[in-house]
């Protein structure tokens, strides 16, 4: 019955502290980031800054004492707290140049720019120079149609036969395109002039192509501080009152007056007599008041009351255990 007792003890126990424990565990406890006191002490104040998405239940709400005062939380208002916040940024920009020439590009970058982040962030950032960079963006092609000319001198005839009918011209192939006969010699045959000797002026084209540059990328990197002003942090302030401690003065004891019992007649003592040498004389018995204390009757009254408790509660365990044994063994 004892072990069945102790045991039930420790159980309830386990279970009081347990859940405490949970809750402790889950709620995360924050300490405060400043603390204002007045200067009469009745007042002092907490400053607790915490994300958008913490739990203000990790504030500590407790009284505490603290420089002759008692504290009480009496308010915790929630006040949006905005933070300035910067950092450096570079940033590269691109833009097309139909020249390569550094005035023509210089003109093309400013010297400053205006910057605006995806999360808020804003500023103005400065060209660095040594960072310009020109890069060839493409090439084109064109073709035209080019012509050279070949004379062929001295031949028998105008036989295009001793014509070439293509030529090589700077690379490229070149074909014929017309002939021109030019009489180099004359001779008397049957009193008529006649030509024994021709020169052949040849036309050949062909095609000529050639590359150029459609235009130059630009690329230059701009850099400098920007800043916002964040609205993502939340202050509460938990105000405590302050009471004076005032000590606690001890009670006076209550003197209850009482009848002053009769006197016996004192026997009369001879003048003449004294005690021996040596011999202290006796002090009179010093009457103590009597003071009424109700710690004298609540303090046994309490002892009675939890030991019938327990011995109630055992007897109810001892009846029900019975009881089933009881219900068993039908």
């Amino acid at each position: 019955m004892r072990r069945f007792l102790a045991l039930c003890a420790v159980l309830l126990a386990v279970a009081m502290v347990l859940p405490a424990k949970a809750r402790a565990a889950d709620t995360q406890v924050f300490y405060p980031t400043a603390v204002e006191r007045s200067e009469d002490g009745t007042e002092i104040r907490k400053m607790y800054d915490l994300g958008p998405e913490d739990d203000p239940g990790g504030i500590p709400r407790s009284d505490f004492e603290q420089g002759g005062f008692h504290y009480t939380l009496i308010d915790l208002p929630r006040q949006e707290a905005p933070e300035y916040q910067e950092r450096a940024h570079t940033e590269t920009y691109t833009v097309e140049s139909p020249s390569k020439d550094m005035e023509t590009v210089l003109d093309l970058l400013p010297q400053e720019r205006e910057y605006m982040s995806e999360d808020g962030f804003y500023g103005t950032l400065t060209l660095r120079l040594e960072t310009v960079q020109v890069e060839v963006a493409g090439y084109g092609s064109s073709s035209k149609t080019v012509t050279a000319t070949r004379s062929y001198p001295n031949l028998a005839g105008q036989d295009t036969s001793y014509i070439p009918k293509t030529i090589q011209e700077s690379g490229r192939t070149m074909t014929l395109q017309d002939i021109q006969w030019e009489t180099d010699n004359t001779a008397s045959v049957d009193g008529y002039a006649m030509g024994d000797r021709y020169t052949a002026v040849a036309t050949y084209s062909g095609t000529a192509t050639s590359s150029y540059v459609t235009g130059y990328n630009v690329s230059a990197e701009y850099a400098g501080t920007i800043s916002r002003i964040a609205l993502d942090r939340v202050r509460y302030v938990a105000i405590f009152e302050g009471t004076p401690l005032v000590p606690i003065e001890p009670e006076e004891p209550v003197i209850i007056p009482m009848e002053d019992p009769p006197v016996p007649d004192e026997p009369s003592v001879p003048d003449d007599i004294t005690p021996p040498d040596g011999a202290e004389q006796p002090d009179e018995p010093a009457v103590e008041p009597f003071g009424f204390k109700w710690t004298y009757i609540l303090a046994p009254l309490a002892v009675v009351a939890v030991a019938g408790g327990g011995i109630g509660l055992a007897l109810l365990i001892k009846r029900k255990q019975e009881h089933d044994e009881g219900g068993d063994s039908e």
